[in-house]
């Protein structure tokens, strides 16, 4: 059957207790290897007053300058593009290299390159951890916070990550916090909404019978619309067709990309209930926090809420104020896989569970696989889009296939990806910084 809210909390609140622990505490506390949920007792409810978790977040938690034994001072960072590929390249002074592949860059480069890559050349990587907190203080670039921002930080991070990996011999699952899942179970996303409700129906279906995927994510509404539906009646066509062609043993999820105000949130989110939908995503716009707080606590049904947002301050107060019961931070658009890990501390905290947003497939999914295999409360299943099988192309590996709804984590040193080097030498330099960053770290009016 799928989730209520109330068993949500039942199944996530443990991670609280590891989230809190030193590193190799919390490594010794951790669950054997598994893709299931681990329960455990929620904490208690917040109450008015409570002080912010987000301070008891930002404490280092993985001892990365204790896992080498002298720095690794960052010597490049290289934007690459092949096509519609695009890649960062860190090389550290001692010739090590970290290589992720990123989401599209073309919009961003000039932040990449003027404002974000120069403040992490000549720095240690093992300070990673605090080296994200200071991108964003240096001259003033907290005035510039946002997902374009956010984002250049990750795709370096997320290089470094891979770097840093590469020098211990460690997949990133390692690196933070220690692997406790080798295969990650997924749900099938990826709507745009064109297909009729009849059509999109019948994608899935193919879907769950080409993966054994055991949860699919349906986008209804019409993306910030104002309540207006893609095509009258799509919506509540597209629920009640997919709960009747998939049954009750497939979990089915949907994502209103803040399509509805309160009342019509309130009425979507009752038909989910009958249905048995399992978590709601998303049903006001982003910014409307009051208004999503106020469907959360008007519906049974778990909301799902995060993926646009970038302020751990803003995640900690609406987790402590019940704007949702699932996070749902972007990797990239918060900025890497260390500031999603301290929201999924926040989380845990409050025994609230962690799904990351994700639209990337492929190479660029990657990231999502580490950050769950290290991650007590991502649990059940994480986000991967889906339309059809295809094939892996020939420039990466390992094959990212879903096989009995689930991926298998890379256990290769990083991210786990191996890129032809030839592809990499066809590649276009859209920037390489190897020079630090001018001026102090704060500064600005």
């Amino acid at each position: 059957m799928p989730l209520t809210r109330r068993d949500w909390l039942k199944l996530t609140g443990s991670a609280s207790v590891a989230a809190s622990l030193p590193p190799a505490a919390a490594a010794a506390a951790a669950p054997t290897p598994s893709s299931a949920p681990t329960p455990v007792a929620a904490t208690a409810a917040p109450k008015a007053g409570d002080p912010p978790l987000i301070r008891a977040a930002e404490q280092p938690m993985f001892n990365l300058p204790g896992q080498f034994s002298s720095p690794v001072k960052i010597a490049s960072v290289e934007l690459l593009k092949n096509g519609s590929d695009f890649f960062v390249r860190t090389r550290s002074t001692d010739g090590a290299v970290g290589l992720t592949g990123t989401k599209k860059v073309d919009d961003y480069v000039a932040i990449f390159q003027n404002l974000v890559a120069p403040r992490f050349i000549g720095k240690d990587a093992r300070d990673l951890e605090s080296l994200v907190d200071e991108v964003y203080r240096a001259s003033s670039n907290y005035k510039l916070a946002s997902l374009p921002f956010w984002s250049c930080v990750a795709f370096i991070e997320q290089s470094l990550l891979d770097l840093l990996g590469q020098i211990a011999r460690k997949p990133v699952g390692a690196l933070l916090g220690g692997v406790i899942r080798t295969e990650i179970p997924v749900y099938l996303s990826g709507s745009d909404r064109i297909l009729s409700a009849e059509e999109e129906v019948a994608v899935y279906e193919r879907g769950v019978a080409a993966t054994g995927a055991k949860a699919v994510k349906f986008k209804i509404g019409g993306r910030m619309s104002r309540n207006l539906d893609t095509s009258p009646g799509r919506t509540e066509t597209l629920l009640k067709l997919a709960r009747k062609n998939l049954g009750d043993k497939i979990i089915l999820r949907a994502d209103a990309n803040g399509s509805y105000d309160v009342p019509h949130s309130i009425r979507i989110g009752r038909l989910l209930e009958d249905l048995n939908y399992d978590f709601f995503e998303e049903p006001c716009p982003y910014e409307e926090l009051s208004e999503t707080q106020a469907v959360a606590q008007a519906l049974r049904i778990p909301v799902a809420f995060g993926e646009q947002n970038y302020s751990l301050w803003q995640f900690d107060w609406a987790l402590r104020n019940g704007v949702m019961q699932i996070v749902q931070p972007d990797l990239n658009y918060n900025g890497g896989l260390i500031r999603a890990k301290r929201v999924a501390r926040i989380a845990a905290q409050l025994g609230r569970t962690i799904v990351p947003h994700n639209t990337q497939t492929g190479a660029t999914s990657v990231n999502i696989l580490q950050f769950a295999s290290c991650t007590p409360n991502a649990t059940p299943f994480m986000e991967y889009p889906w339309r059809a099988p295809q094939k892996t192309p020939s420039w990466y590996q390992p094959d990212f296939k879903i096989v009995n709804g689930a991926i298998r984590v890379p256990t290769t040193p990083g991210m786990g990806l191996v890129i032809d080097p030839a592809y990499l030498q066809a590649a276009t330099v859209v920037a390489n910084i190897t020079k630090p960053a001018k001026g102090g770290e704060t500064g600005g009016g």
